[in-house]
């Protein structure tokens, strides 16, 4: 099992940048699978970023050049950077893993932007 806690949303005005971190309850290092979704009200859950072990890091066409996610397999945390922020980013975040055939959701982090 994994658990992950995700921190750092928060309320921020259009054009505002936010940091998200997420933090495994265990190493990382093995795990070739971890990413971050969002879902807005009334919408169904969708991918942001999938950052893989190595490779290339997948990111939705929505935003692509203002959001960057980087992973630290030492501190078994994952960050979602987001820059000009836009009102449709409003959503409740998620970091997940896949790990032994298993996909772990933590528990989300709310964020507002402002209009």
């Amino acid at each position: 099992q994994v658990q992950l806690l995700e921190s750092g949303g928060g309320l921020v005005q259009t054009g505002g940048s936010l940091r998200l971190s997420c933090i495994a309850s265990r190493s990382i290092f093995s795990i070739n699978s971890m990413g971050w979704y969002r879902q807005a009200p009334g919408d169904q859950r969708e991918l942001v970023a999938d950052i893989p072990s190595w490779g290339d890091t997948t990111y939705a066409d929505s935003v692509k050049g203002r959001f960057t996610a980087s992973r630290d397999n030492v501190r078994n945390t994952v960050h979602l950077q987001m820059n000009s922020l836009k009102p449709e980013d409003t959503a409740v975040y998620y970091c997940t893993v896949v790990s032994g055939g298993a996909r772990y959701w933590g528990q989300g982090t709310q964020v507002t932007v402002s209009s």
